[in-house]
This record gives C-alpha cells, structure tokens and sequence, in this order.
C-alpha cells in the first residue's frame, strides 16, 4: 500500500486570515483578508519610516511628518499645503499643518509665502535628510526586496492593485458619508 502524500500545497483549502471575523462574511472574506493584510502593512510601514529616518539622523518625527518631509522634497518643487494633501490624500489638511510647522522648526522644510498661500519646499537639511534616509533604505531593504523572489515589476503591479483599491475605498467613504 502506498503512503499516504500530503496535499500540495496549492491543494490546500485557503484560510483567510482576517482581525474581524464578524466582518468577514462568504461575500467580502477576500476583502477582509485583504483588509487585515493591510492594516498590518500600514503599521508596519509607518514603523519602517520612522526608525529609518531616525537611523538617518532625524529624530522625534511621527510617520505622517516623514511622509510630509518627503513630499516636500519631491521634484524639488515648492508645494502648498493643498498639494500635499491631495498627494498624500489626507482629508484633515490641520494634521498636516502641524506637520509643516513642525518640519519647519527643525530647519528641514521652509515657507514662503505667495499671495494669500504658503509654498513650502525643502531647506538644504531637508534634502540631505531625504537622501541619508534614502541611503538607510537602500542598506536595509534592497538585498531583503530581492530575496522576496519577486519577478520584476510585480511590485509595481501590487502598488497600482492598492491605488485602484484606494479609489474603491475613497468612493465608499463618500457614499457612507451620505447615509
């Protein structure tokens, strides 16, 4: 008699891992495996940013400050408070604010104001923030995303899944503003 295999592992019945198992009904159990993943992935990442910025020498920076800092910096091109927040799509344009004032009291981002707005850019330190972040970055994660054994421009692939996911999102979060 023959011994018995163990399935493939493609041959094994899926579990979706999800946070809220109420949520995660037969209709939407993808969604909320997905949903988890991400949570996951945005905590993780904000994590990520913090202490790489740190490493790269610039403490006491919350992760929407970094996010700020390096859209600041983006294209090396002023940007107002607007841009930044359609850019980042954040809503409470204050939390972003306090980001700027903050950057700006550490010498990293700089306004100038023009006409009734502000535009902000990137001070020389911010710049060299952005690359020794960059540097840190390269260091820790280049050799680590190659080892994940991803074909190339999956990612890419991935990231444009999550911008259409988002325009998904932004789209319920309206119409559930209107309930």
């Amino acid at each position: 008699m023959p011994a018995k295999q163990k399935p493939a592992d493609s041959a094994r019945a899926h579990r979706p891992i999800v946070s809220s198992a109420h949520l995660a009904s037969e209709q939407l159990s993808d969604l909320s495996e997905f949903e988890f993943a991400l949570m996951m992935s945005a905590n993780a990442f904000n994590r990520w940013i913090v202490r790489c910025m740190s490493a790269a020498g610039i403490g006491d920076l919350a992760a929407l400050d970094v996010m700020v800092l390096h859209s600041v910096n983006h294209r090396d091109r002023p940007k107002r408070l607007a841009d930044l927040c359609l850019v980042l799509n954040i809503e409470d344009t204050h939390t972003v604010n306090y980001g700027l004032k903050k950057l700006i009291r550490m010498g990293l981002v700089q306004g100038e104001k023009r006409g009734k707005e502000i535009h902000y850019s990137a001070t020389p330190a911010g710049r060299d923030a952005c690359l020794n972040y960059r540097r840190v970055r390269e260091q820790l994660l280049a050799e680590a995303a190659t080892l994940i054994g991803r074909k190339p421009g999956e990612l890419a692939r991935i990231a444009e899944t999550m911008r259409a996911l988002s325009g998904l999102y932004d789209q319920a979060a309206r119409a559930a503003a209107s309930l």
